[in-house]
């Protein structure tokens, strides 16, 4: 098997080093066939690797001077963070260096520096953010975009219906992945202008799977493979679900440590009890991909501690082996060409 090299923006996010070099370390022993390249000032990271046992061969440091700030906007990021340890680990993708980026850091500074310095691929006119879902029929759903574009236009988010479905084709193995339109209703009356017009190209295009509409209460339902939205109403949809995930958490908590007949009873229930917590725990979807680059660049959540960040390595590990650049350029060239030809069909 052949050696993966990923470079792992370690001064992101809200914890920086504390959490990215252990779960670096953690991921290194997991995969002996990965190196990993932690891009940050060098002393700090040093000092947090100083009482670790690694291979040095298989963890080095690129320095970099400077870190993009959680609340730094992306132009200013762009202009005056040239040696952040964002841009430098993103420029490492685009010399052949490495296969993958990792990073917890500002995820409008992220995006708009991995467009800047690594493109679209052809046919994307905006990459997009797409992330994973559990289901109540175990299997996983995809979601996007949950962010990265909060203005988008219908031709944008039939970009985003092509780029999903081969995504999750590939990675889940699906041969035809059902794609569904986040809506507020299942009539064809229903929804705003943008979503009506997505849903009259996407209805046209033979080479997607398209299955219509669907609700915001159907999303866990295991129904779609896929589901489309505009950023905004994917990063509500995201950040609501992480909400009533550790909703959902505390409540159990607060109710079974209320006495000591509670207690007992989560004694009891507490193979069940773990079960549900691990199944919602958003640790273990963490990693969201910027899809629609040339290269993988992998987003883990800001807060994220230490196995969600190593689980946001993982995710870049699963699509480099996939080789999921690729893939998705030749099909996505492909469906571009035949959608492209049947609208002109009924033109």
């Amino acid at each position: 098997m052949k050696k993966i090299t990923i470079a792992v923006d370690a001064m992101g996010g809200d914890h920086g080093p504390p959490v990215v070099v252990p779960a670096s370390l953690q991921v290194l022993k997991k995969y002996p066939t990965i190196n990993l390249i932690l891009v940050g000032d060098r002393d700090i990271l040093q000092t947090q690797l100083q009482c670790e046992h690694y291979d040095t061969s298989r963890l080095t440091i690129q320095h970099a001077s400077q870190r993009v700030e959680m609340d730094e906007s992306p132009s200013q990021a762009l202009r005056s963070k040239k040696d952040s340890s964002m841009r430098v680990a993103i420029n490492l993708i685009k010399s052949g260096d490495v296969e993958a980026c990792v990073s917890a850091g500002n995820t409008g500074a992220l995006m708009a520096t991995s467009r800047f310095v690594l493109k679209t691929l052809p046919g994307i006119d905006r990459p997009a953010i797409i992330s994973t879902f559990p289901t109540k029929t175990g299997k996983n759903m995809r979601l996007l975009d949950l962010g990265a574009n909060v203005d988008s236009s219908a031709e944008h988010l039939f970009q985003f219906a092509i780029m999903g479905s081969v995504l999750a084709s590939a990675i889940d193995n699906i041969k035809a992945p059902k794609i569904c339109l986040l809506n507020i209703g299942h009539e064809d009356i229903k929804g705003n202008e943008l979503v009506k017009k997505t849903a009259q190209l996407l209805s046209q295009a033979k080479a997607i799977n398209y299955a219509g509409y669907i609700e915001g209460d159907q999303i866990y339902e295991g129904e779609a493979d896929v589901i489309v939205c505009d950023g905004f109403v994917g990063n509500v949809a995201l950040k609501v679900s992480e909400g009533v995930a550790i909703f959902i958490r505390n409540l159990l908590k607060e109710g079974y440590t209320r006495n000591w007949f509670t207690k007992i009873a989560a004694i009891i229930s507490m193979p069940i009890l773990k079960s549900l917590v691990k199944r919602i725990d958003p640790d273990r979807y963490n990693g969201a991909c910027f899809i629609g680059l040339p290269g993988i660049v992998i987003k883990s959540h800001g807060g994220a501690k230490i196995q969600a960040f190593a689980h946001a390595i993982e995710e870049a590990i699963m699509q480099i082996e996939k080789n999921i650049p690729q893939l998705i350029s030749a099909e996505v060239e492909q469906l571009l060409k035949l959608s492209s030809s049947a609208q002109q069909t009924k033109q």
